[in-house]
């Protein structure tokens, strides 16, 4: 019974792919017709690389998720590393708004948010989309949670071989938690590539866009939804997740099965 609900469940989540892949590599008119005589075009993915400056809106992408995972890796990994194994003041204090951070949707500080990047002169930049989340809650309660299962004796033997408090993150730690790296990569990454409100507001021009915000122009009644050319455009834009989640499909159930809480 498990199984069969699996299935389903399965099957659900497939139909709208597969209803874009079925749309995009057929002519306009088998859109809503299914027929196994239709003939095969790759004419929409033509039309949709044509109707939007995608070459722009794949290298701003490309530029603000990487911005973000980098600083995210850094700053999460420096933090989980103090919130793990050293003893300060306001230690359970600093953890406790963290974890609060995680109840906070972000579209509430949207206003915030924008206010803050007027101030800075910010506006309409990549890394005005960047900045609200390159500190990650998530991304430290994980390595927090990783570097907590590293035995001390590890980290002892680092520092009688004289090695530094930083050489001993870097050489100890940060390799024991490599599974933990991709599959979070992979979290960021996909959240940040798919992110359309607060990329709308704080982008006025192509030169900054994200893809998700420049696919908008594909929705415009002027002349009619062409539901082939969106899926093509649709796929266009998801092809870099979906191959990259099927490259680390492995390592990415792994690793959340290797990070429960402890």
């Amino acid at each position: 019974m498990e199984s069969l609900g699996a299935i389903l469940l399965a099957v659900l989540w497939v139909l709208p792919l597969a209803y874009a892949v079925w749309a995009a590599i057929h002519p306009p008119e088998f859109t809503t017709r299914f027929s196994l005589l239709a003939p095969l075009t790759v004419e929409n993915f033509v039309r949709a690389w044509h109707a939007a400056p995608f070459p722009r809106y794949f290298l701003n992408t490309f530029v603000l998720v990487t911005l973000i995972l980098a600083c995210q890796l850094v700053l999460g990994t420096l933090a989980a590393y103090a919130l793990a194994r050293y003893e300060f003041w306001g230690r359970n204090l600093a953890f406790a708004l963290i974890l609060a951070q995680l109840m906070i949707m972000p579209d509430v500080l949207i206003v915030e948010n924008y206010r803050t990047m007027s101030l800075l002169g910010l506006v309409d930049t990549i890394p005005a989309i960047a900045l609200p989340y390159i500190a990650s809650a998530f991304g430290i309660f994980l390595l927090r949670q990783t570097f907590k299962t590293v035995p001390k004796e590890l980290d002892d033997a680092a520092r009688v071989e004289g090695a530094s408090a930083l050489q001993v993150l870097m050489k100890v730690y940060v390799p024991l938690a490599r599974p933990i790296y991709i599959a979070y990569g992979l979290v960021s990454v996909s959240y940040h590539w798919n992110n359309f409100l607060w990329p709308l507001i704080i982008t006025n021009s192509v030169e900054s866009r994200p893809l998700t915000v420049g696919l908008q122009i594909f929705s415009s009644t002027d002349q009619g939804i062409d539901w082939a050319v969106i899926c093509a455009a649709t796929l266009m834009t998801s092809a870099p997740l979906l191959i990259g989640f099927l490259l680390f499909q492995r390592q990415f159930v792994q690793s959340f099965m290797r990070a429960g809480i402890r």
